[in-house]
């Protein structure tokens, strides 16, 4: 029988570098007394929900990634695939560095407009590599989104910081 799934090497970069991040960003979130002190908003989701959710978008994002580099024409094209993912991935994880680990929520506000940004770059970037990587990396753009509302709410909620 033919394998459908086939294990490229492009494919396990893309799952490696996104776990390393998963890993990063799970190091640094640190959800103890500090966090539990702070006031947040009653729309909040249950905490529980958070690991799901950034696994489902971290799994498209690695996907949307594969499909971009497979799809790039050229080297040059695919250097600027993988540049555009390493920026978004860097950024992904400072914010968790500065809301969690220097307990900066302020800082981290500051910090998500730039990392949305990445998202919405990699969404327009990824059209140009394949017609379903873009809709990869919706749920990313929409759960940053919301994750800047959020972010607000807790910095109007319990500023200043530091």
């Amino acid at each position: 029988m033919r394998n459908l799934l086939p294990i490229r090497p492009d494919a396990v970069w893309a799952a490696a570098v996104t776990l390393a991040v998963a890993v990063a960003g799970g190091v640094l979130t640190d959800v103890g007394p500090w966090y539990f002190g702070l006031r947040k908003p009653s729309w909040q989701p249950p905490d529980w929900v958070f690991a799901p959710a950034w696994t489902v978008i971290y799994t498209l994002s690695a996907m949307a990634a594969v499909l971009c580099w497979r799809g790039a024409p050229s080297r040059s094209a695919r250097v600027l695939v993988v540049g555009a993912f390493l920026l978004n991935a860097l950024l992904n994880v400072l914010w968790s560095a500065l809301f969690f680990f220097w307990r900066r929520p302020d800082w981290a506000l500051i910090e998500v407009i730039p990392l949305w940004l990445s998202v919405a770059h990699l969404l327009w970037l990824s059209r140009r590599f394949s017609p379903v990587a873009p809709w990869f990396l919706m749920p990313y753009l929409l759960w940053v989104g919301f994750a800047a509302v959020l972010n607000w709410a807790v910095v109007r909620l319990n500023a200043p910081f530091g």
